[in-house]
Formats: C-alpha cells, structure tokens, sequence
C-alpha cells in the first residue's frame, strides 16, 4: 500500500517528528537526548515531578501535555510502541532530586512491562518513584478486572489534576490520593469506523467496512469484543456509550462530571460536537451537570475515523486542579 503523507524515511519517523515539536513550541518544550520531552521552564526542585511514557503516533498525545502545570517529562517510544526501560530510567534520573516522582502508566503490555523494570533499577539507585496506572477503557465489561481494561485518553485529563496539584507544592502522597480519587470515578469507550495505517509499514491496522462501525475496539484496532456491527446514528452511538460510561462509575443525580470527545486523528470536529450534544443532554435528562468539558483531538492514531467518549464523576476538590492554570502546547488554561 502506498501512503499519501509527508514524509521523510520511515525510521528516522520518531525523532524528526520530536525535533519538529520541540522547535515549534521552544517556550514550552526541549528534548533531552533524542525521546525525551521536558518542559523548557524547570518547576522548582521541592515540587513533585509527574512523567509518563507512551509510544509515537498518538500526537498529541503524550508530549503535547509536558508543560507548567501538567508534565514534567513525556519519555517517547517508536510509533506504537513504548520506551524502553532504559530510556525511562535516563528520564527518571534527571528528577531524582525533586520532591518525589509520579509516574503515569497507560495499561498497555510494553508501557507497563518497560515501567516496572526502570522503576525497579531507580530504587536500586536510591530514585523513589510512585506509579499511577490508567485502565479506564470499558470495553471489556464494567466489572473487568484492572488487568483486562486499556489505559486510553483519560490519562491526559488525569495528568492536568496531578500536575495541577504538584505546582501547588502538595506532597506526594496528596498529589496521588487526588489523582486517584479522580482515576477510579473515570471511564472511557471508543467506536471507530476506519482504522489507522501504521506510518512506518504503510499498512491498515484492522479494516471494517465502509457501513460498519465498532464499540469498543481499541487504539491501534484491537477488536472491542463484540465485533463490527452496523453504521447508527451519531444520537444513537452517544446515547448507548455515555449510559454505559454513567454506569460503570455508578452516577446518580446530583453528581458532577467531565465528559470529553477525543477525536482519533479523521474525525472532524462537526462530529464531535454532534455527538458531545447528545450526550449532554442523556446526561442533563438524568441529573447530571457537566462542569468540565472538551471537544478535541486528544490522543489519536493517525488517521484513525472515530472517537474516545471520556466520562468521569467529580467532587469541588478534583475540580479545583482541573480548572487551575496550566501552559503545555496542547493543554492551555488561563
């Protein structure tokens, strides 16, 4: 298959494409060896650092959020792929004199597998660090165990509060109780209608027909579990994925939430506001105000066609940091 992009040679992908980022936001951003994204004005050492890892690709996702009141760090892997454990713990190293460092782990196999093992050489160094594992996806079942369950786009929003919460000069284990007060009221479930290409192999990752849709299916075209089904309307497939979501955190009337369309890299943002309309107004019809916001690509793949309805239940302390300031490329509040 031949692809129309712009691009260079496929393996020198990664790099360049950080090159390019860096460059384009130098207030914001720096790189640090050739996948290491930090933020261009250093936070005060008696802070708590807050890192992540995740491979290319996913633009802007994750280095779109490294910046004042958000990340720290963003260590980047190939497309699709994580960093290594030794890139991570070269990242690692750079904060070992903060305040404490907190560690956000999307659950994917490499991400995970890579952060435990830089995490276990950091300890043998005398590095403290505290991980925070996303796994919101709810594809495979409300009750599914941790293990089973994705770690999609609610990392980003979940970065804005620790990050948030770190510039306040909180201590570790206050930034982690926030953040998981937050991590386990969230809830995210994708449908796609086109899966992305790989950029480097120039192939379809997955296909589903031109009338087909599917729920559940994950970011790189893991199958969502019940399989293709039908094309529907965009009021159909936001009341069916926000009653889900509503459902899997348990809300109820009176309770206060977030909810944000992630486009996956083809969806425009028309759709998105279609869809956001929908499911507002399920929401607003069951008892639920919507204090927290977002239409946007967020975390996509490629030209993937679809989008990630991300729904998570808040309280006034939780919103205090996902409202206060923050200054990254892609995440800004004044």
């Amino acid at each position: 298959m031949v692809m129309k992009k712009f691009l260079n040679d496929p393996q020198a992908l990664t790099p360049e494409l950080l090159e390019g980022y860096t460059l384009c936001y130098p207030n914001q951003v720096r790189l640090v060896g050739d996948k290491i994204v930090v933020r261009a004005n250093e936070k005060s050492k008696d802070k708590v650092a807050i890192l992540t890892l995740g491979g290319a690709g996913h633009e802007p996702a994750l280095s779109g959020y490294v910046g004042e009141g958000l990340l720290d760090a963003s260590v980047v892997g190939d497309i699709f792929a994580a960093p290594g454990a030794p890139k991570v713990l070269e990242a690692l190293r750079l904060f070992k004199d903060y305040a404490g460092i907190i560690l956000v782990v999307l659950n994917h196999a490499g991400d995970v597998m890579n952060a435990k093992m830089a995490c276990m050489q950091a300890e043998k160094e005398g590095i403290k660090v505290n991980r925070i594992l996303t796994a919101e996806d709810i594809a495979p079942g409300i009750n599914a165990p941790v293990e089973d369950r994705r770690g999609l786009g609610g990392c980003v929003p979940l970065i804005k509060i620790l990050g948030a919460a770190s510039e306040k000069g909180l201590s570790v284990e206050e930034i982690l109780r926030i953040g998981e007060k937050f991590n386990q009221k969230m809830a995210t479930l994708a449908v796609t209608l086109k899966t992305a290409t790989h950029p480097q192999a120039g192939e379809y990752i997955g296909m589903l027909e031109d009338d087909q849709m599917e729920i559940g299916m994950g970011q790189h075209g893991e199958g969502g579990g019940n399989g293709p089904e039908p094309m529907q309307s965009a009021d159909t497939v936001a009341d069916i994925m926000i009653r889900k979501l509503a459902a899997a955190v348990n809300a109820k009337s009176g309770d206060k939430a977030v909810l944000i369309i992630n486009g996956s890299g083809a969806t425009t943002h028309m759709e998105m506001f279609v869809v956001f309309r929908k499911a507002w107004k399920v929401l607003n019809e069951m008892g639920i105000k919507v204090v927290g916001s977002r239409c946007d690509e967020i975390l996509t793949v490629q030209e993937a066609a679809g989008f990630q309805m991300f729904f998570a239940l808040v309280d006034d302390e939780v919103l205090e940091y996902y409202n206060a300031p923050g200054n990254a490329p892609y995440w800004i509040v004044r």
